[in-house]
């Protein structure tokens, strides 16, 4: 068997079989099997309206201001990789799901649990990036913590963030306001992320130099919302893809969403990576996109915000929330048939995140 078929089949994620005394990497996909993780264990335990919304963060008011909080850990392998590194890559996260809610970042925290003989000059390059990260979207990091374990019971290096942002007065977003009729915008191409780490992971020549598009989206989603704050929601679609983003939508909003194949952007070498691996683009994670849904009188207005924007010059609307196929996302493809995008049982691409 050639080197190259071995690396391909090394690749190959079977389906999980279903398990109910133990965790499998894809319950930490963000696709199904994500989802009954928290349905049948955290939902339960911690119900509460603010919890409830299912959204990248919680919105509480707090002496008459509104106050976004989220929390994320971040465990990428590898720890550095082209376009960024697990220290810029909590940065970007945390802020994208404060934004994600329409909210300025403030303020962030960072813990690192650290696995014993970890290079002290590689915690020190890793360090130095988050912070450069946090300066370059306007955020301090304010707090934190340093756990050691010992050496085999952990990855290198793990980090822990919590972010706070100010909500400004008028903003409403969640997954569960799309209507029918409805437009769905997305900010850019997908798939560059998890390519990228995967390509990094496994040594894969693409034949180009493909990075990942991790970046702060809360530039973006401020220019979006002062061209109409007539936006229903917002997602970053990260682990699960641009799949799972809709369908938590869909399941949340009660509507369904019909998506077009041909407007979707994909750039080639993510597309060729694809076909040669055999997955689907949808559902491979980015750190520095998002998608909107968006009320129709207001879609034109906010997509020219969006392509006037840096990080948004290759948005495109693709596609239409509908009163049809409730909690279902469809896709009409390049050959004109239309298939279901459904949630994956499993992960893809495991830790990319």
């Amino acid at each position: 068997m050639s080197d190259e078929k071995k690396t391909i089949e090394s690749l190959s994620c079977p389906l999980p079989l279903p398990a109910k005394d133990t965790i499998l990497l894809g319950h930490g996909s963000g696709g199904k099997l994500s989802a009954e993780l928290l349905r049948d264990i955290f939902l339960p335990a911690f119900d509460n309206p603010a919890l409830a919304r299912l959204d990248d963060q919680a919105v509480v008011n707090i002496n008459g201001q509104r106050l976004a909080f989220t929390t994320d850990s971040f465990v990428v392998k590898p720890l550095f990789f082209p376009g960024g590194d697990i220290g810029a890559l909590s940065v970007h996260g945390t802020v994208n799901d404060l934004a994600m809610g329409g909210a300025q970042p403030l303020f962030l925290s960072a813990a690192f649990i650290i696995e014993e003989g970890f290079s002290i000059e590689q915690l020190r390059r890793i360090v130095a990036s988050l912070q450069n990260a946090a300066a370059a979207a306007g955020v301090a990091v304010v707090t934190g913590d340093t756990k050691v374990v010992d050496k085999g019971s952990g990855d290198g290096l793990f980090i822990n963030t919590t972010g706070i942002g100010l909500v400004p007065e008028g903003v409403e977003l969640s997954a569960g306001r799309a209507r029918p009729g409805d437009r769905v915008l997305l900010s850019g191409s997908i798939g560059e992320h998890g390519i990228a780490i995967l390509a990094q992971r496994e040594g894969l020549e693409l034949g180009s130099t493909l990075e990942s598009d991790s970046a702060a989206l809360h530039t973006l989603t401020a220019a979006m919302l002062e061209a109409s704050r007539a936006i229903r929601c917002m997602r970053d679609p990260t682990r699960g893809g641009l799949s799972s983003a809709l369908n938590e939508i869909a399941a949340q909003s009660r509507i369904g969403i019909a998506i077009d194949e041909g407007k979707i952007p994909v750039r080639e070498e993510v597309r060729g990576a694809c076909e040669l691996l055999g997955l689907d683009p949808l559902y491979v994670a980015n750190e520095g996109k998002l998608v909107a849904i968006v009320a129709p009188e207001a879609a034109d207005a906010v997509l020219d915000a969006m392509r006037r924007h840096p990080l948004g010059g290759a948005a495109q609307l693709i596609g239409t929330v509908t009163a049809a196929n409730a909690g279902l996302v469809t896709l009409r493809t390049a050959l004109g048939t239309t298939r279901i995008v459904d949630m994956l049982p499993g992960d893809q691409l495991p830790r990319i995140c």
